[in-house]
């Protein structure tokens, strides 16, 4: 196997991990590009296992990588990587992936909901196609794919699912502002409340992770005027230096648990958990705007 230093340079960021995800198995939805594999790098940087259910398995004329070239980073970085071409909005791709990563690697210790349809128009111009398409990708897939795996999950040692989601604000602008997004994702938000107490005597923590700025992704990029707003954004490293504080339990001392409990139902912020890991410069995952001049991300 080729060195994470040879094949994949490792973004030199603040964070400092305390703990590692050596051995533990992640399935993931997405993950060809973006958070998703920023994430999944971080993690296979410390030898996880990492499952990656995702659509594009061949190249795409507006989308960099698919989830095969995607796989290929995580073995270079030095973990063990199942790419799965396939579709979380499907029952029988995601009941699929469950049991390959079950198959392949015995067991799943975590579950990342990162696939995510984006669409901000107003009411009066949403096309009810797109409105179809958030809510069975966003929140069918995020109930779907927790679902599946909770079996799996309950015979973990510490199983986790990590939803990229906001906060509940449910302050009327953001219902205002993009209605059928706003729903979408508050769903998803909802399956992490709503399950982390469903789950609370189980074992199994149940959390969400949010940006507190706006972070360079290819759906933002696509967007009208994207390629301007990414250079107010951050680097993709930041969530995923913010997940695996969460998934190793750094971030237990910005959350709800108390003595004797899990640390389950948090809404967590990326720089809320990297604070809390030690972090007090976040330029280094700028991706050359000042602080001052960062885009915030919607919700917060």
């Amino acid at each position: 196997m080729t060195s994470s230093s040879d094949a994949y340079p490792v973004p030199a960021t603040p964070y400092r991990a305390t703990g590692s995800l050596q051995g533990r198995t992640i399935l993931m939805s997405g993950g060809s590009r973006g958070i998703g594999l920023a994430i999944a790098r971080r993690a296979a940087r410390d030898g996880a296992n990492v499952v990656l259910l995702a659509k594009t398995g061949e190249p795409h004329a507006k989308l960099e990588g698919t989830v095969y070239s995607a796989a290929e980073e995580l073995e270079a970085a030095g973990g063990s990587a199942l790419p799965l071409v396939g579709d979380v909005r499907r029952d029988d791709d995601v009941a699929r992936a469950v049991d390959a990563a079950v198959g392949r690697f015995g067991g799943i210790d975590v579950v990342i909901n990162n696939a995510s349809a984006i669409d901000l128009s107003r009411t009066d111009t949403v096309d009810m196609k797109r409105y179809d398409l958030m809510q069975d990708i966003n929140v069918r897939g995020t109930f779907l794919l927790s679902k599946l795996a909770l079996p799996a999950l309950r015979k973990s040692s510490g199983g986790h699912i990590l939803t990229l989601s906001p906060p509940l604000n449910l302050d009327p602008k953001w219902a205002g502002r993009h209605l059928a997004y706003t729903i979408a994702k508050y769903g998803m938000s909802l399956t992490t409340l709503g399950l982390a107490e469903e789950l609370r005597n189980d074992g199994i923590c149940v959390n969400s992770l949010w940006p507190r700025t706006l972070i360079d992704t290819a759906a933002i990029r696509n967007m009208a005027g994207g390629e301007s707003m990414v250079r107010a954004a951050r680097g993709p490293e930041i969530m995923a230096d913010a997940a695996h504080a969460v998934l190793t339990g750094t971030a237990e001392r910005t959350g709800n648990a108390t003595a004797g409990t899990i640390n389950s139902g948090n809404f967590y912020t990326d720089e809320q958990v990297l604070a809390a890991a030690g972090v007090t410069d976040f330029t280094p995952y700028s991706l050359g705007a000042a602080e001052a001049d960062l885009v915030p991300d919607i919700f917060l």
